[in-house]
Protein backbone atom coordinates (compact mmCIF):
# COMPACT_ATOMS: atom_id res chain seq x y z
CA UNK A 1 0.00 0.00 0.00
CA UNK A 2 3.15 2.37 0.44
CA UNK A 3 3.43 2.45 -3.23
CA UNK A 4 -0.37 3.91 -3.35
CA UNK A 5 0.07 6.12 -1.06
CA UNK A 6 3.35 7.95 -2.24
CA UNK A 7 1.18 8.29 -5.29
CA UNK A 8 -1.85 9.43 -4.58
CA UNK A 9 -0.06 12.29 -2.60
CA UNK A 10 1.87 13.17 -5.62
CA UNK A 11 -1.05 13.75 -7.58
CA UNK A 12 -0.78 10.51 -9.92
CA UNK A 13 -2.71 9.87 -12.77
CA UNK A 14 -5.41 7.17 -13.88
CA UNK A 15 -2.92 5.05 -15.83
CA UNK A 16 -0.32 5.11 -13.07
CA UNK A 17 -2.28 4.38 -10.06
CA UNK A 18 -4.27 1.48 -12.35
CA UNK A 19 -0.50 0.41 -12.75
CA UNK A 20 0.94 -0.49 -9.75
CA UNK A 21 0.33 -4.00 -8.38
CA UNK A 22 -2.01 -5.31 -5.40
CA UNK A 23 -0.57 -5.96 -2.52
CA UNK A 24 -0.80 -9.70 -1.09
CA UNK A 25 -2.54 -7.67 2.02
CA UNK A 26 -3.46 -4.79 3.79
CA UNK A 27 -3.58 -3.51 7.15
CA UNK A 28 -7.04 -2.97 8.96
CA UNK A 29 -8.80 -2.42 11.92
CA UNK A 30 -10.85 -5.59 12.92
CA UNK A 31 -12.03 -7.89 15.71
CA UNK A 32 -11.44 -11.54 16.08
CA UNK A 33 -13.70 -14.50 15.74
CA UNK A 34 -11.99 -16.20 18.84
CA UNK A 35 -12.57 -13.24 21.09
CA UNK A 36 -16.38 -13.37 20.68
CA UNK A 37 -16.64 -14.21 24.84
CA UNK A 38 -13.98 -12.01 25.90
CA UNK A 39 -16.16 -9.51 27.36
CA UNK A 40 -18.93 -11.95 28.93
CA UNK A 41 -20.71 -11.29 32.21
CA UNK A 42 -19.34 -7.54 32.48
CA UNK A 43 -21.82 -4.32 31.76
CA UNK A 44 -21.84 -2.74 28.68
CA UNK A 45 -19.78 0.13 29.96
CA UNK A 46 -16.70 -1.71 30.95
CA UNK A 47 -16.50 -3.65 27.60
CA UNK A 48 -13.26 -1.65 26.60
CA UNK A 49 -12.53 -1.63 22.12
CA UNK A 50 -9.02 -1.28 23.10
CA UNK A 51 -8.68 -5.04 23.58
CA UNK A 52 -11.15 -5.99 20.84
CA UNK A 53 -9.74 -4.03 18.15
CA UNK A 54 -6.86 -5.44 16.30
CA UNK A 55 -4.80 -3.76 14.07
CA UNK A 56 -2.55 -5.78 11.39
CA UNK A 57 -2.06 -7.30 8.42
CA UNK A 58 -5.07 -9.05 6.83
CA UNK A 59 -5.79 -10.68 3.02
CA UNK A 60 -6.69 -8.82 0.20
CA UNK A 61 -10.02 -10.03 -0.68
CA UNK A 62 -10.58 -10.96 -4.68
CA UNK A 63 -12.74 -8.43 -7.16
CA UNK A 64 -16.05 -8.91 -7.90
CA UNK A 65 -17.06 -7.07 -11.51
CA UNK A 66 -19.09 -4.93 -9.62
CA UNK A 67 -17.18 -3.60 -7.16
CA UNK A 68 -14.06 -1.30 -6.27
CA UNK A 69 -10.61 -1.50 -4.71
CA UNK A 70 -10.68 1.91 -2.31
CA UNK A 71 -7.24 3.27 -1.16
CA UNK A 72 -8.52 4.84 2.09
CA UNK A 73 -6.74 7.74 2.73
CA UNK A 74 -9.59 8.52 6.31
CA UNK A 75 -12.13 6.87 7.96
CA UNK A 76 -14.57 7.66 10.95
CA UNK A 77 -15.94 5.76 14.09
CA UNK A 78 -19.57 5.02 14.03
CA UNK A 79 -21.20 3.86 16.69
CA UNK A 80 -21.89 0.61 14.80
CA UNK A 81 -18.39 0.31 15.27
CA UNK A 82 -18.19 0.48 18.75
CA UNK A 83 -21.67 -2.26 18.97
CA UNK A 84 -18.76 -4.52 16.86
CA UNK A 85 -15.98 -4.00 19.16
CA UNK A 86 -18.02 -5.21 22.35
CA UNK A 87 -20.02 -7.84 20.35
CA UNK A 88 -23.48 -6.16 21.13
CA UNK A 89 -26.28 -6.62 21.04
CA UNK A 90 -24.72 -10.07 19.05
CA UNK A 91 -21.48 -10.74 17.40
CA UNK A 92 -21.58 -9.66 13.82
CA UNK A 93 -20.17 -12.85 12.76
CA UNK A 94 -23.40 -14.07 12.13
CA UNK A 95 -24.00 -11.26 9.97
CA UNK A 96 -20.83 -12.64 7.88
CA UNK A 97 -21.73 -15.89 7.66
CA UNK A 98 -25.39 -15.36 6.49
CA UNK A 99 -23.92 -13.36 3.59
CA UNK A 100 -21.33 -16.29 2.51
CA UNK A 101 -24.23 -18.25 1.99
CA UNK A 102 -25.79 -15.81 -0.75
CA UNK A 103 -22.70 -17.07 -3.53
CA UNK A 104 -19.17 -17.11 -4.39
CA UNK A 105 -18.77 -13.40 -3.59
CA UNK A 106 -20.37 -13.47 -0.47
CA UNK A 107 -17.87 -16.24 0.51
CA UNK A 108 -15.28 -14.07 0.82
CA UNK A 109 -16.64 -12.03 3.91
CA UNK A 110 -16.50 -15.14 6.26
CA UNK A 111 -13.51 -15.02 7.89
CA UNK A 112 -12.11 -15.17 11.24
CA UNK A 113 -11.22 -11.31 11.23
CA UNK A 114 -14.03 -9.06 10.61
CA UNK A 115 -12.13 -5.94 9.38
CA UNK A 116 -14.92 -2.93 10.28
CA UNK A 117 -15.56 0.46 9.34
CA UNK A 118 -18.90 2.71 7.56
CA UNK A 119 -17.03 5.35 6.43
CA UNK A 120 -14.24 6.85 4.45
CA UNK A 121 -12.85 8.52 1.76
CA UNK A 122 -10.01 7.77 -0.42
CA UNK A 123 -9.23 7.14 -4.15
CA UNK A 124 -10.37 4.34 -6.73
CA UNK A 125 -7.37 1.82 -7.54
CA UNK A 126 -9.38 -0.69 -9.16
CA UNK A 127 -12.68 -1.51 -10.84
CA UNK A 128 -14.19 -4.45 -11.59
CA UNK A 129 -14.73 -5.43 -15.44
CA UNK A 130 -18.84 -4.16 -14.86
CA UNK A 131 -18.29 -1.14 -13.09
CA UNK A 132 -18.60 1.85 -15.38
CA UNK A 133 -18.95 5.08 -13.68
CA UNK A 134 -15.34 5.06 -11.83
CA UNK A 135 -11.77 4.74 -12.42
CA UNK A 136 -8.82 4.60 -10.98
CA UNK A 137 -7.29 8.08 -9.69
CA UNK A 138 -11.44 8.76 -8.93
CA UNK A 139 -11.40 10.59 -5.41
CA UNK A 140 -14.02 9.13 -3.41
CA UNK A 141 -16.57 8.94 -0.43
CA UNK A 142 -18.00 5.50 0.52
CA UNK A 143 -21.61 4.91 1.74
CA UNK A 144 -22.50 2.16 3.61
CA UNK A 145 -25.69 0.88 1.82
CA UNK A 146 -24.68 -2.52 0.83
CA UNK A 147 -27.22 -3.71 -1.62
CA UNK A 148 -27.75 -6.25 -4.11
CA UNK A 149 -29.56 -4.45 -7.41
CA UNK A 150 -30.60 -7.38 -9.07
CA UNK A 151 -32.80 -8.46 -6.30
CA UNK A 152 -36.31 -6.80 -7.66
CA UNK A 153 -36.78 -5.74 -3.81
CA UNK A 154 -34.08 -3.53 -4.20
CA UNK A 155 -35.90 -1.26 -6.54
CA UNK A 156 -38.03 1.85 -5.86
CA UNK A 157 -36.35 2.44 -2.29
CA UNK A 158 -33.23 -0.33 -1.90
CA UNK A 159 -33.24 0.19 2.12
CA UNK A 160 -36.30 -1.74 1.95
CA UNK A 161 -34.36 -4.72 -0.47
CA UNK A 162 -34.67 -7.82 1.19
CA UNK A 163 -30.51 -8.12 1.78
CA UNK A 164 -29.81 -4.92 2.51
CA UNK A 165 -26.67 -4.75 4.81
CA UNK A 166 -24.47 -2.50 6.02
CA UNK A 167 -20.99 -2.61 4.68
CA UNK A 168 -18.08 -2.50 7.63
CA UNK A 169 -20.65 -3.85 9.81
CA UNK A 170 -22.58 -6.63 8.03
CA UNK A 171 -20.15 -7.03 6.12
CA UNK A 172 -16.54 -7.58 5.95
CA UNK A 173 -13.36 -5.33 4.39
CA UNK A 174 -15.02 -2.02 6.02
CA UNK A 175 -13.16 1.36 6.04
CA UNK A 176 -10.94 1.17 9.34
CA UNK A 177 -8.09 0.15 6.85
CA UNK A 178 -5.62 1.22 3.94
CA UNK A 179 -7.47 -0.79 1.56
CA UNK A 180 -11.82 -1.85 0.98
CA UNK A 181 -13.68 -3.16 -1.32
CA UNK A 182 -16.92 -1.80 -2.12
CA UNK A 183 -19.66 -1.86 -4.66
CA UNK A 184 -19.97 0.34 -7.23
CA UNK A 185 -23.18 1.85 -6.44
CA UNK A 186 -21.46 2.80 -2.66
CA UNK A 187 -19.02 5.18 -4.60
CA UNK A 188 -19.72 9.58 -4.27
CA UNK A 189 -17.51 12.15 -5.04
CA UNK A 190 -15.25 13.97 -2.44
CA UNK A 191 -15.97 17.31 -1.18
CA UNK A 192 -13.08 18.73 -3.24
CA UNK A 193 -13.09 21.57 -0.21
CA UNK A 194 -12.25 19.44 2.51
CA UNK A 195 -9.82 17.57 3.94
CA UNK A 196 -9.04 13.64 3.83
CA UNK A 197 -10.27 13.35 7.57
CA UNK A 198 -13.22 15.91 6.89
CA UNK A 199 -14.47 14.32 4.02
CA UNK A 200 -14.50 10.51 5.48
CA UNK A 201 -16.33 11.32 8.53
CA UNK A 202 -20.26 12.54 6.51
CA UNK A 203 -21.57 9.79 4.80
CA UNK A 204 -23.26 8.14 7.41
CA UNK A 205 -24.48 10.38 9.74
CA UNK A 206 -25.08 12.66 7.00
CA UNK A 207 -27.10 10.49 4.66
CA UNK A 208 -29.61 9.29 7.97
CA UNK A 209 -30.15 12.70 8.84
CA UNK A 210 -30.83 13.51 5.15
CA UNK A 211 -33.43 10.83 4.92
CA UNK A 212 -35.16 11.38 8.32
CA UNK A 213 -35.81 14.96 7.69
CA UNK A 214 -35.27 15.87 3.92
CA UNK A 215 -36.35 12.44 2.23
CA UNK A 216 -39.80 11.53 1.15
CA UNK A 217 -39.05 8.08 3.29
CA UNK A 218 -38.86 10.23 6.64
CA UNK A 219 -40.50 13.08 8.11
CA UNK A 220 -39.34 15.27 5.81
CA UNK A 221 -39.42 19.76 6.98
CA UNK A 222 -41.72 22.54 5.67
CA UNK A 223 -40.57 26.01 5.91
CA UNK A 224 -41.43 27.28 10.38
CA UNK A 225 -41.83 23.46 11.42
CA UNK A 226 -40.09 23.48 14.88
CA UNK A 227 -37.87 20.06 15.21
CA UNK A 228 -36.49 19.22 18.40
CA UNK A 229 -33.64 17.25 18.22
CA UNK A 230 -32.22 14.87 20.53
CA UNK A 231 -28.07 14.93 21.25
CA UNK A 232 -27.98 18.28 18.89
CA UNK A 233 -24.01 18.32 18.76
CA UNK A 234 -23.31 14.59 18.37
CA UNK A 235 -22.72 12.57 15.15
CA UNK A 236 -25.87 12.25 13.95
CA UNK A 237 -27.47 15.77 15.70
CA UNK A 238 -25.18 18.00 14.02
CA UNK A 239 -26.00 17.42 10.85
CA UNK A 240 -29.90 17.29 11.58
CA UNK A 241 -29.39 20.90 12.54
CA UNK A 242 -28.39 21.83 9.57
CA UNK A 243 -30.41 20.05 7.49
CA UNK A 244 -33.43 21.99 9.58
CA UNK A 245 -31.74 25.24 9.35
CA UNK A 246 -31.14 25.27 5.29
CA UNK A 247 -35.00 23.74 4.64
CA UNK A 248 -36.18 27.09 6.33
CA UNK A 249 -36.99 25.04 9.77
CA UNK A 250 -36.66 25.64 13.37
CA UNK A 251 -34.05 23.45 15.07
CA UNK A 252 -34.31 23.44 19.25
CA UNK A 253 -31.31 21.46 19.93
CA UNK A 254 -31.00 19.61 23.43
CA UNK A 255 -27.51 19.74 24.58
CA UNK A 256 -25.57 18.39 27.77
CA UNK A 257 -23.45 21.29 28.56
CA UNK A 258 -23.05 25.14 28.39
CA UNK A 259 -20.25 24.55 25.99
CA UNK A 260 -22.52 22.50 23.91
CA UNK A 261 -24.68 25.78 23.92
CA UNK A 262 -22.38 27.97 22.84
CA UNK A 263 -21.16 25.92 20.02
CA UNK A 264 -24.54 25.23 18.75
CA UNK A 265 -25.26 28.99 18.42
CA UNK A 266 -22.16 29.37 16.73
CA UNK A 267 -23.23 26.76 14.22
CA UNK A 268 -26.66 29.05 14.09
CA UNK A 269 -29.19 27.29 16.58
CA UNK A 270 -30.78 29.88 18.04
CA UNK A 271 -32.97 27.59 20.22
CA UNK A 272 -31.22 25.08 22.74
CA UNK A 273 -32.09 23.11 25.96
CA UNK A 274 -29.61 21.89 28.10
CA UNK A 275 -30.70 19.24 30.27
CA UNK A 276 -27.76 19.05 32.07
CA UNK A 277 -28.81 22.37 33.63
CA UNK A 278 -32.43 21.60 33.37
CA UNK A 279 -31.92 18.69 35.60
CA UNK A 280 -34.63 16.50 33.93
CA UNK A 281 -35.13 13.19 35.73
CA UNK A 282 -37.37 11.45 32.83
CA UNK A 283 -36.90 7.90 35.00
CA UNK A 284 -37.83 8.41 38.49
CA UNK A 285 -36.28 4.50 38.82
CA UNK A 286 -35.32 1.72 36.20
CA UNK A 287 -39.01 0.94 36.01
CA UNK A 288 -40.76 4.52 35.65
CA UNK A 289 -40.86 7.21 34.07
CA UNK A 290 -42.33 11.00 35.26
CA UNK A 291 -44.81 12.44 33.33
CA UNK A 292 -44.28 15.75 34.88
CA UNK A 293 -40.76 15.89 33.41
CA UNK A 294 -42.22 15.33 30.45
CA UNK A 295 -44.64 18.30 30.61
CA UNK A 296 -41.53 20.61 31.68
CA UNK A 297 -39.60 19.94 28.78
CA UNK A 298 -42.56 20.38 26.50
CA UNK A 299 -42.93 23.67 28.62
CA UNK A 300 -39.30 24.51 28.10
CA UNK A 301 -39.92 24.03 24.31
CA UNK A 302 -42.84 26.13 23.90
CA UNK A 303 -40.94 28.89 26.01
CA UNK A 304 -38.59 29.31 23.11
CA UNK A 305 -39.97 28.70 20.01
CA UNK A 306 -44.01 29.11 21.01
CA UNK A 307 -45.19 25.85 19.83
CA UNK A 308 -44.66 21.92 20.91
CA UNK A 309 -42.35 20.64 17.34
CA UNK A 310 -43.53 19.27 14.43
CA UNK A 311 -41.41 16.42 14.33
CA UNK A 312 -39.29 15.17 16.87
CA UNK A 313 -35.58 13.94 15.31
CA UNK A 314 -35.18 10.72 17.98
CA UNK A 315 -31.85 8.99 18.33
CA UNK A 316 -31.08 8.16 22.63
CA UNK A 317 -33.92 5.29 22.28
CA UNK A 318 -34.51 4.52 25.81
CA UNK A 319 -33.69 7.72 27.64
CA UNK A 320 -35.85 10.02 26.24
CA UNK A 321 -38.70 8.43 24.04
CA UNK A 322 -40.96 8.62 26.37
CA UNK A 323 -40.52 12.38 26.22
CA UNK A 324 -40.40 12.70 22.87
CA UNK A 325 -44.17 10.74 22.39
CA UNK A 326 -45.25 13.14 24.33
CA UNK A 327 -43.73 16.26 23.89
CA UNK A 328 -44.43 16.14 20.00
CA UNK A 329 -47.06 18.07 18.26
CA UNK A 330 -50.76 17.16 18.19
CA UNK A 331 -50.76 14.81 14.51
CA UNK A 332 -46.60 15.65 14.60
CA UNK A 333 -44.18 12.49 13.73
CA UNK A 334 -41.39 11.24 16.04
CA UNK A 335 -38.42 9.96 12.98
CA UNK A 336 -36.45 7.72 15.11
CA UNK A 337 -33.23 5.32 14.18
CA UNK A 338 -30.43 3.74 16.52
CA UNK A 339 -31.06 3.56 20.16
CA UNK A 340 -27.88 4.29 21.74
CA UNK A 341 -29.44 4.60 25.04
CA UNK A 342 -31.03 1.62 24.73
CA UNK A 343 -33.49 -0.29 22.24
CA UNK A 344 -36.21 -1.62 24.48
CA UNK A 345 -38.35 1.62 24.58
CA UNK A 346 -41.28 2.81 26.44
CA UNK A 347 -43.99 5.91 25.76
CA UNK A 348 -47.41 6.62 27.12
CA UNK A 349 -49.34 5.16 24.05
CA UNK A 350 -52.65 7.53 25.41
CA UNK A 351 -50.45 10.23 23.97
CA UNK A 352 -49.41 8.77 20.56
CA UNK A 353 -53.22 7.83 19.51
CA UNK A 354 -55.03 10.22 20.96
CA UNK A 355 -53.29 12.79 19.64
CA UNK A 356 -53.01 11.29 15.55
CA UNK A 357 -49.04 11.28 16.53
CA UNK A 358 -46.77 9.36 13.97
CA UNK A 359 -43.35 7.03 15.29
CA UNK A 360 -41.44 6.42 11.71
CA UNK A 361 -38.72 4.21 11.42
CA UNK A 362 -36.08 5.02 9.80
CA UNK A 363 -32.39 3.34 8.66
CA UNK A 364 -29.49 4.60 6.65
CA UNK A 365 -30.40 6.26 3.55
CA UNK A 366 -30.69 5.00 -0.76
CA UNK A 367 -28.02 5.82 -2.69
CA UNK A 368 -30.20 8.67 -4.52
CA UNK A 369 -30.14 9.92 -0.76
CA UNK A 370 -26.88 9.35 0.11
CA UNK A 371 -25.83 10.87 -3.33
CA UNK A 372 -28.11 14.23 -2.54
CA UNK A 373 -26.54 14.74 0.56
CA UNK A 374 -23.05 14.05 -0.28
CA UNK A 375 -23.64 17.06 -2.95
CA UNK A 376 -24.73 19.14 0.53
CA UNK A 377 -21.03 18.55 1.35
CA UNK A 378 -19.70 19.08 -2.02
CA UNK A 379 -20.99 22.57 -2.10
CA UNK A 380 -20.35 23.72 1.18
CA UNK A 381 -24.04 24.03 2.82
CA UNK A 382 -23.54 21.33 5.10
CA UNK A 383 -20.27 21.63 7.24
CA UNK A 384 -18.40 18.73 8.88
CA UNK A 385 -18.70 18.17 12.49
CA UNK A 386 -15.21 16.70 12.78
CA UNK A 387 -13.84 17.48 16.34
CA UNK A 388 -11.04 14.78 17.01
CA UNK A 389 -8.42 12.59 14.79
CA UNK A 390 -7.06 9.33 15.58
CA UNK A 391 -4.28 7.34 13.73
CA UNK A 392 -5.29 3.75 12.80
CA UNK A 393 -3.16 2.69 14.98
CA UNK A 394 -5.45 4.19 18.17
CA UNK A 395 -8.66 2.85 16.56
CA UNK A 396 -9.46 1.15 19.73
CA UNK A 397 -8.84 5.25 21.74
CA UNK A 398 -11.05 6.66 19.40
CA UNK A 399 -14.05 3.61 19.58
CA UNK A 400 -13.48 4.25 23.61
CA UNK A 401 -14.43 7.57 22.91
CA UNK A 402 -17.82 6.93 21.35
CA UNK A 403 -18.78 4.50 23.29
CA UNK A 404 -18.20 6.69 26.38
CA UNK A 405 -19.84 9.82 24.70
CA UNK A 406 -16.87 11.72 25.03
CA UNK A 407 -16.88 13.18 22.03
CA UNK A 408 -18.90 15.72 19.84
CA UNK A 409 -19.40 15.52 16.42
CA UNK A 410 -17.40 12.97 14.79
CA UNK A 411 -13.97 11.38 15.32
CA UNK A 412 -12.08 10.66 12.24
CA UNK A 413 -9.24 8.13 11.99
CA UNK A 414 -6.06 8.99 9.08
CA UNK A 415 -5.33 5.74 7.72
CA UNK A 416 -3.22 5.77 4.55
CA UNK A 417 -2.87 9.97 4.91
CA UNK A 418 0.07 10.61 6.89
CA UNK A 419 -1.20 13.68 8.69
CA UNK A 420 -3.85 15.70 8.67
CA UNK A 421 -4.55 18.76 6.52
CA UNK A 422 -3.96 16.98 3.31
CA UNK A 423 -6.41 16.58 0.17
CA UNK A 424 -7.98 19.78 -0.29
CA UNK A 425 -8.71 20.49 -3.91
CA UNK A 426 -10.27 24.11 -4.10
CA UNK A 427 -9.00 26.18 -1.89
CA UNK A 428 -11.31 28.48 -3.33
CA UNK A 429 -14.40 27.67 -2.34
CA UNK A 430 -12.90 26.27 1.37
CA UNK A 431 -11.84 30.16 1.58
CA UNK A 432 -15.92 30.85 0.35
CA UNK A 433 -17.25 28.40 2.98
CA UNK A 434 -14.95 29.36 5.67
CA UNK A 435 -12.11 27.95 7.39
CA UNK A 436 -13.92 29.13 11.04
CA UNK A 437 -17.25 27.46 9.97
CA UNK A 438 -15.62 24.12 8.65
CA UNK A 439 -13.20 23.82 11.65
CA UNK A 440 -16.34 24.69 14.13
CA UNK A 441 -16.15 21.49 16.28
CA UNK A 442 -12.39 21.09 15.98
CA UNK A 443 -12.27 24.80 17.65
CA UNK A 444 -14.68 24.28 20.14
CA UNK A 445 -13.41 21.11 20.89
CA UNK A 446 -9.26 22.44 21.70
Amino acid sequence: MKRFQEAILADAGSEEIASIPMPDTYRGAYVRRDEVDMFEGLDSADKDPRKSLHVSEVPVPELAPDEAYVAVMASAINFNTVWTSIFEPLPTFGFLDRLGREGIWGARHVRDEHVVGSDASGVVVRVGSAVRNWRPGDRVVIHCNYVDDQDPSAHDDSMLAANQRIWGFETNFGGLADLTVVKANQLMPKAAHLTWEEAAINALCNSTAYRMLVSRNGAPITQGDRVLIWGATGGLGSYAVQHVLNGGGVPVGVVSSAEKVDLLHDLGVDAVIDRKAAGYKFWSDEFTQDESEWRRLGKDIRALVGEDPDIVFEHPGRQTMGASVFVCKRAGTIVTCAATSGYMIEYDNRHLWMKLKTIKGSHFANYREAWDANRLICEGKVLPPLSAVYSLDEVGEAALQVHRNLHEGKIGVLCLAPTEGLGVEDPELRERVGEDRITLFRRHGA
